[in-house]
């Protein structure tokens, strides 16, 4: 059952006897094997004055049970059981009821090492920042994870450190992290509670939610600042996950992303040469992605509707604009786009399934081709 609170504003909720300067947050579901080193994470944290709001979204393994074994050590930690209704709603809920100055969102299979809410918090309060930013690690496991020896790739996701002071200079300047991943998730940023409150911003019940609610967060952000520090690891099993999946909404998805660029640009009146460029670099590699789920091997259609649909995500007037703007930035980026430009679905699907071989058959050269591409 759902647990809140009469909602407050956030000057309100710290006048509150014993406020927590960071409301941690992290919606639990079926990470039996990974939440206690994600609960562990924080609660090593060399900076203390958290509050660590989990929320049990109806998993039925053991996730729950391990959350409250935790809660009762530590009396920083509350653990909120509701029904299943998604990681959006999970953390919609936390932030409904979260007391401290800052919130910072914690993805339960992932972890952070001990500098990391302490080193944000002090950035925050030293430029009266409204996001604070850092860099982040990715480590995709060959195999299904599990124990401290799996080999993995690892990659480091950073960009040099900077102060945005007001809206004009980190709008001319956020295609420099759009470019690095490293303003699509929330798990790498502390938020100020206030701003999230006054603006009224929640995770959209949407799949791929992040984006959506970064993209509200830095819309109308003015304090912003970044650290090339980085703090937490994200980890990819794609044994496990993203090589067996076929998306069926992917490239509809895809569309509405870009939709979602252009309007923020748009929003921002930010239209230079480097800003454009990469938004459309950017659509056009996530193409290549949809082209090469239909190939999967566990795509749904026939081989005539494949066909079909590649064609369909060809003939899109948006391509041939990216195509005329974007830059790839590795010769392998290049090679790739050549049969998207040629337009031809033969090349396309071919390309596609020797995707689909690789990212399924040799993930460690997947990952290293995908880092640098």
């Amino acid at each position: 059952m759902r647990t809140t609170e009469q909602q407050n504003p956030a000057e309100d909720r710290n006048k509150k006897g014993g406020a927590p300067a960071v409301s941690v947050i992290m919606p639990v579901y079926k990470v039996e094997k990974f939440v206690g080193k994600a609960i562990e994470s924080i609660l090593s944290q060399t900076f203390g004055d958290f509050e660590f709001i989990i929320v049990d979204d109806g998993s039925p393994d053991r996730s729950g049970a391990i959350c409250d074994e935790y809660a009762a050590e530590d009396p920083r930690i509350k653990v909120i059981h509701k029904q299943n209704g998604g990681a959006p709603e999970a953390r919609n809920t936390a932030i409904d009821i979260a007391r401290g100055k800052y919130m910072y969102f914690m993805d339960s299979d992932d972890w952070a090492e001990p500098e990391m809410l302490g080193d944000m918090y002090k950035l925050a309060e030293e430029h009266g920042a409204q996001l604070v930013v850092t860099g982040f690690y990715i480590e995709t496991y060959y195999a299904a994870r599990g124990s401290e020896g799996d080999e993995k790739y690892a990659q480091i996701q950073t960009s040099e450190d900077a102060v945005y002071e007001n809206k004009a200079d980190f709008r001319k300047n956020a295609y420099r992290l759009f470019d690095k991943n490293l303003l699509y998730t929330p798990w790498n940023k502390l938020f100020l509670s206030e701003y999230i409150l006054q603006n009224g911003l929640r995770f959209p019940s949407t799949w791929m939610d992040d984006f959506p609610f970064i993209l509200s967060v830095v819309r109308d952000a003015e304090k912003v600042v970044f650290s090339s520090k980085a703090y937490y690891h994200f980890l990819r099993a794609r044994a496990e996950s993203e090589t067996a999946k076929y998306k069926s909404n992917m490239y509809e998805k895809r569309e509405e992303e870009h939709t979602w660029m252009l309007g923020l640009y748009q929003y921002w009146d930010i239209h230079d040469e480097n800003s454009v460029e990469m938004i459309h670099r950017r659509y056009i590699e996530r193409i290549i992605g949809c082209i090469e789920n239909v190939t999967n091997k566990n795509c749904t259609l026939t081989g005539k509707e494949r066909s079909a649909e590649i064609r369909r995500i060809l003939n899109n007037p948006r391509i041939s604009e990216a195509l005329s703007i974007a830059k790839p930035r590795s010769r392998y980026m290049k090679l790739m786009l050549l049969p998207v430009k040629w337009k031809s679905v033969l090349l396309c699907r071919a390309e596609g399934a020797v995707i689909s071989h690789v990212k399924s058959g040799n993930v460690k050269m997947f990952a290293r081709l995908k880092a640098n591409r």
